[in-house]
């Protein structure tokens, strides 16, 4: 196991923080989120943030490190969790990179440098967008990059602006500043899933519990904290639709069932982006056995 990082992935509420905890146990290990918007502070229950009774006593890095005012940065995060990860492997212990956000994954994971920013482009783009919304924008880029366009969700405004200012800067399309995988630790990807009708109702229940544990109760308390101003934040599941109920743009009702909605559909794209990759190992959660099953491929795929 020496320097191998164990990644857990996956779609949203398969079962992966409750595998890593056992793995870490098992392995003398410890978790880095790859999560994105676990990396806020004071999203909790929107987030399915494990308490720190649940972690079990197993060290947990990069939750709770920005503010939700603050827009994420993938190249920050590269950073930190870097250092998190090299300073677990020189404790002698077993880094795990938990989550399900991909490209937070890779950028650990493979060696993958992140194209410059011009400010005063970003902010002409910004400005665009503002003022005509993202279908013209998404239009342009389906028009200079296809298969970009192709990967980004038409109203995903932020990502759009910004694979526009790739596209500028360096002439390229976008897709050519994503590098083919080239490994930058020796890890063993495990992919933590589910039949899909399992998860539908997985993903449903836990959207339940987030309501009754207080989520518009966090939301409103997130709100005084900057959260409708964070470009990125604000977009989170849950929170996005609870901030419409506040806004009086939903009922109550209506905003559950479209965070229920919203995250089902996040979860098959999830699925996708993981399942190109032929380097997971995957795992049914429901499986008799699968821990040990994770374990028995954690070993093999390590030596």
């Amino acid at each position: 196991m020496t320097g191998t990082v164990v990644a857990v992935v996956g779609p949203t509420a398969a079962g992966k923080s409750a595998l890593s905890v056992a793995l870490a146990h098992a392995l003398g290990g410890e978790v880095v989120n790859a999560d994105s918007m676990q990396l806020y502070r004071g999203m909790d229950i929107g987030t399915a943030k494990l308490t720190p009774a649940e972690r079990q006593g197993v060290p947990h890095h990069l939750l709770d490190i920005w503010e939700v005012s603050e827009p994420a940065s993938v190249a920050e995060y590269q950073r930190l969790a870097r250092a998190a990860v090299d300073d677990i492997l020189a404790r002698g212990k077993v880094p795990l990179l938990v989550g399900g956000s991909g490209l937070y994954v890779r950028a650990v994971l493979e060696r993958f440098e992140f194209p410059g920013t011009d400010p005063e482009l970003r902010q002409r783009l910004e400005r665009e967008l503002a003022e005509v919304g993202p279908a013209p924008l998404y239009a342009r880029l389906r028009e200079a990059d296809p298969a970009a366009a192709a990967g980004i969700l038409p109203g995903n405004g932020r990502r759009i602006v910004r694979a526009l200012e790739v596209i500028e800067l360096t002439g390229a399309p976008f897709t050519a500043s994503l590098p083919e995988p080239t490994p930058y630790y020796p890890s063993v990807q495990l992919g933590v899933d589910l039949d899909a009708a399992l998860l539908d109702e997985r993903v449903a229940l836990r959207v339940d519990r987030m309501w009754a544990d207080g989520l518009v109760a966090e939301t409103r308390d997130l709100v005084g904290r900057g959260l409708p101003e964070g470009r990125t934040a604000s977009r989170a599941l849950g929170y996005q639709q609870v901030l419409r109920f506040l806004a009086g743009e939903l009922t109550e009702a209506e905003a559950h069932d479209e965070t229920v909605r919203a995250t089902r559909r996040f979860v098959r794209r999830q699925r996708s982006w993981f399942r190109r990759d032929p380097r997971i190992h995957w795992l049914d959660s429901a499986e008799p056995g699968f821990v040990e099953a994770a374990l028995h491929l954690v070993t093999v795929g390590a030596e």
